[in-house]
């Protein structure tokens, strides 16, 4: 006998993936807010709602499991991908451990280095990236609040050319000031690197 799934394609594509958008991105303005003015116990509460958000559950295991580039590959499970029913299983899991989430470990890969090195790729399991993802949710509007608004690192929504603009809007001959200068540092040396 077969047993048929009330998750189906259509139910997880009709889900109100717009109103999940809003009611998150409505989450991380309280936090980034709290922050900014230096609420860090209504951050923490926020962002504790924020694990426990559904909006946020269901846009974290999408991101992992259709939109991400690397959704393809399989963690220490195997597992390359979810069905529909998986990723409501999931999204329940989420529900009941994301205050406890244990990670199921990392899929090792080694990488050759152009210098005959090789570095290993560590590939959390789907479950774990979209645990992940929801942490990601959290803090990333706290950490946001925090930048210099001239940072351009590794922020969502920014990249080098917005730097690159920046620096060229800057340095032009019609912008104001005479005395301009460039300095170019080489930090790398200053970082701890772990092989």
């Amino acid at each position: 006998m077969i047993r048929h799934s009330r998750h189906t394609s259509e139910s997880w594509k009709d889900l109100p993936w717009k109103k999940f958008r809003r009611n998150l991105f409505r989450l991380q303005k309280r936090v980034f807010k709290a922050v900014q003015v230096g609420d860090k116990r209504k951050a923490r509460l926020l962002q504790k709602l924020i694990t426990k958000s559904t909006s946020a559950r269901f846009l974290a295991i999408r991101q992992v499991s259709q939109l991400n580039a690397g959704k393809k590959t399989a963690g220490i499970d195997g597992k390359k991908s979810l069905s529909i029913e998986e990723r409501f299983n999931l999204e329940e899991l989420l529900k009941v451990k994301s205050g406890n989430w244990k990670h199921q470990g990392l899929r090792k890969i080694p990488i050759p280095k152009k210098d005959g090195t090789t570095r290993m790729l560590k590939i959390p399991t789907i479950a774990d990236r979209a645990w992940q993802c929801l942490a990601k949710y959290a803090l990333e509007p706290a950490h946001e609040a925090t930048f210099h608004a001239r940072s351009y690192g590794f922020r969502t929504g920014r990249s080098a050319h917005d730097a690159q603009n920046y620096i060229f809007k800057n340095l032009r001959s019609t912008s104001n000031g005479i005395e301009k200068r460039v300095i170019e540092l080489d930090i790398e040396k200053c970082v701890r690197r772990d092989s």
